[in-house]
């Protein structure tokens, strides 16, 4: 078993091991007391039939442990993650008149964990909530770190909550049922982390030499990832400083979701988004000159995207509404070289000439 333990406004374990869907009603347990309550799996249609039915090793560890299990399931997806579905989520639990003392459990990937995190935020002003992350994405990225929330029609997550779970159960197994874009979604925020305080994941990939289907390597990686994260969290866990580098080619990659309706996924948007803005830090000088070519080899090893099809001038539209700008500024991660990142604050009307900087390198 690997076990990071998360010491943030809320101290938490953040669980790998195989077979732990099976376990995971005694781990709930450990950490959050008698099991005589109701718990909710809040999860999507597509999670739900892999993983969520009452004769599937999850649902049964948790009644095994006590628990009144319950299950909310929507559709999933960008499109679904928005305030309307927080609302039915909320009077589902209200109608089945769930209390403080019971508990959510987020069932699924990103989308999943960000709504369950945002309802059990919001709902009687805050109950213990539950991660059980089922892609490579989720227990890289969203699963760890308290951050919560929806989108609006005018942005991603711009609206949301600060919110740590009281545990993170992560099976490898899952990673069974993710075809290959979907693990290279959390391959792209893995590379992410080797970018901002993990040099040694360069050294372990080799850039070519990862088969996605060495499901414990990458398990492995994964936990290498959330290192990063949980070091920095543990720093600044509400983004008021350092945090800010956990957004490495976030602001390009928001805009990209946006513009393209969601149809291009969030691990592969960030791709594009830290290919743009390494290609600008070359163009400014602004990294060493081994590091632009060691992030664009390393994601098009992969097959990750590199090359963005909208413009600098459609980016900064959408970009300026990102909940990373700051009046009339905004903060970008700057990769200087493996295992090291700035942030680096430029007036929001420079935005769309770093943009172009970095397509024109790309472009080339």
């Amino acid at each position: 078993m690997i076990n990071i333990t998360v010491n943030a406004s809320k101290k938490y374990d953040v669980l790998m091991e195989h077979g732990a869907l099976s376990q995971a009603g005694q781990h709930i347990c450990n950490v959050s007391g008698d099991a005589d309550r109701k718990i909710c799996i809040i999860t999507d249609t597509t999670v739900s039939e892999l993983y969520g039915q009452k004769t599937q090793p999850l649902w049964q560890s948790l009644e095994g442990a006590g628990f009144e299990v319950y299950e909310y399931v929507f559709n999933g997806g960008e499109t679904d993650k928005n305030m309307s579905t927080v609302v039915d989520i909320l009077e589902y639990l209200a109608k089945e008149g769930f209390t403080r003392t019971d508990l959510l459990l987020a069932l699924g990937g990103g989308v999943i964990g960000d709504i369950a995190g945002f309802t059990a935020a919001t709902y009687l002003r805050g109950v213990e909530f539950i991660q059980v992350p089922t892609t490579l994405l989720a227990i890289v990225d969203s699963s760890v770190g308290g951050k919560t929330g929806v989108n609006l029609s005018s942005g991603k997550n711009l609206a949301g909550a600060f919110w740590q779970p009281s545990l993170v159960i992560f099976d490898p197994e899952v990673l069974a049922t993710l075809d290959s874009a979907l693990k290279l979604d959390g391959l792209a925020e893995i590379i992410k982390a080797g970018f901002i305080d993990a040099p040694k994941i360069f050294a372990l990939i080799d850039n070519r030499r990862v088969s996605l289907d060495d499901h414990d390597f990458l398990t492995k990686l994964a936990a290498m990832a959330v290192e990063v994260k949980r070091k920095i969290v543990e720093e600044d866990e509400r983004e008021s400083g350092n945090r800010q580098l956990l957004n490495l080619g976030h602001t390009a990659a928001h805009a990209i979701e946006k513009l393209s309706s969601y149809s291009i996924s969030h691990g592969h948007a960030v791709a594009m988004g830290m290919a743009i803005i390494t290609a600008a830090a070359k163009s400014y000088g602004w990294c060493d000159d081994k590091c632009p070519d060691l992030m664009l080899d390393t994601l098009s090893a992969f097959g990750l995207p590199l090359k963005c099809t909208y413009s600098a001038a459609e980016l900064t539209s959408a970009a300026l509404h990102d909940k990373k700008r700051r009046g009339d500024h905004i903060t970008l991660v700057i990769p200087k070289a493996a295992g090291s990142c700035s942030l680096k604050t430029i007036a929001v009307d420079q935005l769309e000439e770093v943009f172009d900087r970095g397509l024109e390198v790309l472009n080339k």
